[in-house]
């Protein structure tokens, strides 16, 4: 349930950017981004998030789909790694993700437990005693958090997309979003409006990317571009393994 949940938003989340920065490849011109037509503007900033290595994303929102506007933070790599957390939002609860190498740390908070698994949650929650719980990568159970926590899942699904001529661009004026100077580029696809701000220098990633419209009302931060994600794990005194918490490992995966 836990993995599930994280992934569901996650990939979500990933549709979102997906949608809002990819085309066609075309050849880049010398002159100043903003000054190019919409279509160039989001070949430019998908082709960089394609090759960055490691990211913060920060994802929250109402995508319509029926549920809370939940919130996913975190920094992700290309070697799977990750650390951050999701807030189901509406007092549902927060889990706490890190993964690093083959092992994977989860800790939710009492409220999780309460109304993700009602019956017997409160006893998981006992357990664990605020501590983490962990387990292999290649725990079945783990799997959807796994994939969320890899770069390398969220790039394919963006380079899958690269072809598409769905939709209608379009290229707004030049504005800042949290200090930086962007452009924005709207993509109007079914009903939707999807707008990538894309960073006006460097590399020209996109910082932000919003969806509206057909009951969705969400976005998602990008920052950390190339930053290492944080290396320090719990500690075993702050550990149970998930075997104690949800019973016999399944088959490895």
């Amino acid at each position: 349930m836990t993995g599930q949940r994280i992934a569901t938003r996650s990939a979500a989340c990933a549709a979102v950017a997906l949608l809002a920065v990819t085309g066609g490849t075309v050849a880049h011109a010398d002159d100043g981004i903003e000054s190019l037509p919409a279509r160039q503007i989001a070949d430019r900033s998908r082709d960089a998030l394609l090759g960055v290595g490691s990211v913060h994303l920060r994802a929250r929102g109402d995508l319509g789909r029926g549920r809370p506007p939940m919130t996913v933070d975190l920094g992700l790599d290309r070697s799977g790694n990750c650390a951050g957390g999701v807030d189901l939002g509406e007092g549902e609860g927060t889990v706490r993700i890190v993964k690093r190498g083959d092992s994977v740390w989860l800790k939710p908070d009492a409220a999780f437990w309460k109304n993700e698994v009602p019956i017997g949650g409160s006893a998981f929650a006992s357990v664990l005693a605020g501590r983490y719980m962990k387990g292999s990568a290649s725990d079945s159970r783990l799997r959807p958090v796994v994939d969320a926590c890899d770069l390398d899942t969220f790039q394919k699904l963006v380079s899958d997309h690269a072809d598409t001529n769905a939709g209608t661009y379009t290229k707004g004026r030049v504005t800042t979003v949290d200090g930086v100077r962007t452009v924005p580029v709207t993509r109007t696809l079914h009903g939707q409006e999807l707008t990538a701000y894309v960073d006006t220098g460097g590399r020209h990633y996109p910082v932000r990317i919003t969806v509206r419209g057909d009951g969705a009302d969400a976005a998602v931060d990008f920052s950390g571009f190339g930053t290492p994600v944080p290396a320090a794990t719990p500690s075993p005194q702050d550990t149970v393994d998930i075997n104690a918490v949800l019973g016999r490992a399944p088959a490895q995966s």
